[in-house]
């Protein structure tokens, strides 16, 4: 469960990275099973993308529910 929290932590983590004249570009993408309604407002305030993930879809422990419009990023 992404939080608060997650987003200060991979704000910082940017802000480190984009340091380096390199890596000034870089992005933050967050990942999580779910995300917490106050996370996501403030990481897409910051610019950082949200993207909820299925474990178990992803572990291959079940089949993916088939429909013809799913969403799949936030």
């Amino acid at each position: 469960v992404a939080t608060i929290d997650a987003v200060e932590q991979l704000t910082r983590y940017l802000e480190r990275i984009r340091r380096d004249p390199a890596l000034g570009n870089a992005r933050g993408i967050l990942a999580a099973q779910m995300i917490k309604p106050q996370a996501l407002t403030l990481a897409e305030a910051r610019g950082i993308r949200c993207v909820e993930v299925d474990l178990e879809l992803l572990r291959g422990e079940r089949e993916p529910e088939l429909t013809l419009f799913a969403q799949v990023y936030r």
